[in-house]
């Protein structure tokens, strides 16, 4: 009866343990299996997430791809407008250049129109009562200062002027006043407030059509017998004595600025000098007094005036010639940005 009970409980004790540790493999392997699944579902949400990424990403790429093109597409179009605006430039420059050689030929042959006016040194020698030498030099291709000499019947009639500014406009005034002045003198016009109000009306005419706004300093010298009369507003007239007494007469109330206005007559008025052997005039533009140096230090009246004293025993060229050297070693390496003219003029 101890032995059979023995075995039963032998055999108890087995299922028991055998059923323990068969719920201890079931929970075992239930716990194993929450693992394996919470890893699934943690691929499961990784592989979400990289899904996700993945389409943005694609649609990241997708708007590069679009920004990409818009690139390309602008750059194309704007590659393109520079093309056509670079063709328009060398267009338009080429017209300008072709501007440029046409105005060039014209301011070429207004120049030589002016040197062709000039009074000749063989004209000036003819002139039996008076020795003269003229020096005119444009700072552009094209002057606007103006003289001449024109002589008849005894009678010398010189002019000097200056038009505001220079270039084209200013060199075909000057070519205006040079037919003007030497028309009257053909007609014999010898009222000296005559002569200059008329050329002002001729001029002041015009300049309005050409609706301009140029205008003129001028004055007229008429001689005869040893008496020289003085018309018309421009610079200072030196009047230079035999013994180097210098003379300076101010024009400034002998006249008006020409073609500013169309009436000048109750302006004008004159002065006359009398000329002895040896005695003579200096006429010029304010390209001369108001050349400046380095120093922008001005040639000035005072300084030509100098030079002229101090050369005035010596012929006209000669006297010419010496303000024109100690001019240029004023000015010395500057640039000169206005006309000079200079006439020497001694009764013989």
């Amino acid at each position: 009866m101890l032995t059979l009970n023995n075995t039963t409980l032998a055999y108890t004790i087995g299922v028991v343990t055998l059923v323990i540790l068969g719920i201890a493999l079931i929970a075992a392997l239930s716990d194993q299996k929450k693992q394996l699944f919470s890893a699934i579902k943690e691929l499961q949400r990784t592989q979400h997430r990289l899904e996700k990424s993945e389409k943005a990403t694609r649609k990241v790429a997708y708007k590069l791809k679009e920004v990409n093109l818009s690139l390309e597409d602008k750059v194309a179009n704007r590659t393109a407008q520079l093309a056509q605006a670079n063709e328009a430039i060398h267009r338009l420059n080429q017209r300008l250049q072709s501007e440029n050689q046409r105005m060039e030929t014209e301011l070429d042959l207004l120049r030589q129109m002016q040197q062709m006016i000039l009074p000749k040194p063989r004209e000036l020698k003819a002139i039996e009562a008076l020795d003269i030498a003229g020096f005119m030099e444009p700072a552009d291709e094209v002057g606007g200062d103006y003289y001449d000499v024109l002589s008849d019947e005894g009678v010398v009639t010189i002019g000097i002027g200056d038009v505001t500014g220079h270039g084209l406009e200013s060199g075909i005034l000057m070519v205006m006043i040079q037919t003007a002045i030497r028309t009257l003198k053909e007609v014999k016009e010898i009222s000296p407030d005559r002569f200059l109000d008329i050329i002002n009306r001729t001029i002041y005419q015009n300049v309005q059509r050409m609706d301009s706004m140029k205008n003129l300093t001028l004055s007229i010298l008429n001689y005869a017998d040893q008496q020289l009369s003085i018309t018309g507003q421009h610079e200072e007239v030196i009047v230079m004595r035999a013994n180097g007494q210098i003379e300076r007469i101010d024009t400034l109330d002998l006249g008006f600025p020409i073609g500013l206005v169309d009436q000048i007559d109750e302006f004008i008025g004159h002065v006359c000098v009398q000329l002895n052997r040896g005695d003579g005039v200096v006429l010029y533009t304010d390209g001369i007094t108001e050349a400046s140096d380095m120093d922008n230090k001005l040639y000035g009246l005072d300084q030509l005036c100098q030079v002229l004293g101090q050369n005035w025993h010596h012929s006209v060229d000669t006297v010419k010639q010496a303000v024109i050297d100690d001019l240029r070693r004023h000015v010395g390496t500057q640039q000169v940005f206005d006309d000079i003219t200079l006439v020497v003029i001694k009764q013989r």
